[in-house]
């Protein structure tokens, strides 16, 4: 078996529509609204790595590998 591994440019999170239906955690969705200098939590499945010096993109996935354009862009330290 093993572990899946991602390496991703990008974060991709669900629209907060789908945690106020009920079929995703808030950790799973780009908050409304996004308050600049706010720290938040954001959940996964699997393995991922990120870049995490600069500025990564912020974009919405409907599931699928299906993204969004790239929206809002968000600061890592």
């Amino acid at each position: 078996m093993g572990i899946k591994v991602e390496f991703n440019p990008d974060l991709a999170l669900r629209d907060i529509s789908e945690y106020e239906k009920g079929n995703r955690k808030i950790e799973e969705c780009i908050p409304e609204p996004l308050e600049e200098g706010r720290i938040y939590d954001f959940l996964k499945k699997d393995q991922r790595n990120y870049w995490m010096h600069g500025e990564i993109p912020l974009i919405v996935t409907k599931g699928g590998e299906v993204l969004s354009r790239q929206g809002k862009r968000i600061l890592t330290s």
